[in-house]
């Protein structure tokens, strides 16, 4: 292979450790690993020094049954420059104090710290995003921001905030690693990493996680989607009908055909399965109680909210709890 031009140097390579956490996302952990392999392949030279660590040591396995060799933390090297927690399913339960320790001592001695897909959430409840803006995989927004609202959270593809690294999962690592490589190594490395893996649109931290509500929902008409917007910022304190379709810029009963033709459903049936919707992903990803759960998706009171579940859904709010393997 034939090397081109000049390459930002480091005095040595910048070494860099992959946490696998159990269960962990395959693609964005090798989304994650890839473009530094790559970056040391296309130099010529060892720019980044990887090593993976998991819990228990031996094969950490992820959500597809695929797996990485690895050493125990407490065996792995020390001197490490930046430590990646990759962790898919539910960060938010996860709870390992010898981990979280392990991880408050790098930090006590300089190592910047990163979360990838749900491996931010980690960081996060053990202590060590404070002050620090980040981000997680879209599905863990909400349950996460519900259990800290101090949180510094922040809906971009990935955030780089002094010794903090985070992403969103999915293939948002390859930008934050087009990123990193651009920073420390030159733009040109990092463009020819990218278009080794035909990564031909690299995108910035503040594209969307999410395709947008039109897509999503299948319809352009303006005043729909607005209505459904103000929805979707109003889950805890709920707009009435009229309100929506105020701000909306339309008639009430203007709205309700919208919501029927557009989406063949009632404007408050659509409103309230998007509360309910909510509520079942807090049940499943956070350890909040019910009657809080109930608070922050509007619902008057628990009994309430368990009748309208139990019609959505078919079972009770403590099944759903109890199919995620929490106790309330």
């Amino acid at each position: 292979m034939t090397k081109s031009a000049p390459i930002l140097q480091t005095s040595r390579a910048r070494r860099i450790a992959f946490i696998l956490v159990e269960g962990f996302p395959l693609l964005p952990a090798t989304a994650a690993i890839e473009p530094f392999r790559a970056a040391n392949t296309m130099s010529g030279d060892l720019l980044y020094s990887l090593q993976f660590v998991s819990l228990w040591g031996n094969r950490a396995t992820s959500s597809l049954g695929g797996s990485f060799e690895t050493k125990p933390f407490t065996e792995s090297r020390q001197d490490m420059d930046i430590a990646f927690v990759v962790a898919g399913g539910n960060p938010l339960t996860f709870y390992h104090p010898e981990l979280n320790g392990w991880l408050r001592r790098l930090d006590s001695r300089g190592v910047a710290l990163g979360g990838i897909s749900g491996g931010a959430a980690i960081l996060a409840r053990a202590g060590l995003m404070s002050n620090r803006r980040f981000t997680v995989h879209w599905e863990l927004f909400d349950a996460l921001r519900a259990s800290d609202e101090s949180l510094l959270l922040e809906q971009r593809l990935f955030v780089i905030d002094r010794n903090r690294y985070s992403c969103a999962g999915g293939i948002a690592p390859l930008d934050m690693a087009h990123a990193m490589i651009a920073s420390e190594h030159g733009a040109e490395l990092a463009q020819r990493v990218s278009d080794w893996f035909v990564h031909t649109h690299v995108r910035m931290a503040e594209d969307p996680q999410r395709v947008g509500l039109a897509q999503r929902y299948r319809t352009s008409h303006p005043a729909l989607l607005a209505a459904i917007e103000y929805m979707q910022s109003h889950v805890a304190d709920p707009l009435s009908l009229g309100q929506i379709a105020s701000l909306a810029g339309i008639g009430e009963r203007q709205m309700q055909r919208l919501f029927q033709t557009e989406l063949n459903m009632p404007t408050i049936r659509f409103y309230r399965q998007l509360r309910l919707n909510k509520a079942e992903e807090l049940l499943q990803r956070t350890t909040l109680p019910i009657a809080e759960i109930a608070t922050l998706t509007g619902f008057a009171s628990p009994a309430h909210f368990s009748r309208c579940f139990v019609e959505e859904f078919g079972h009770s709010p403590r099944k759903a709890r109890n199919r995620s393997g929490q106790e309330d």
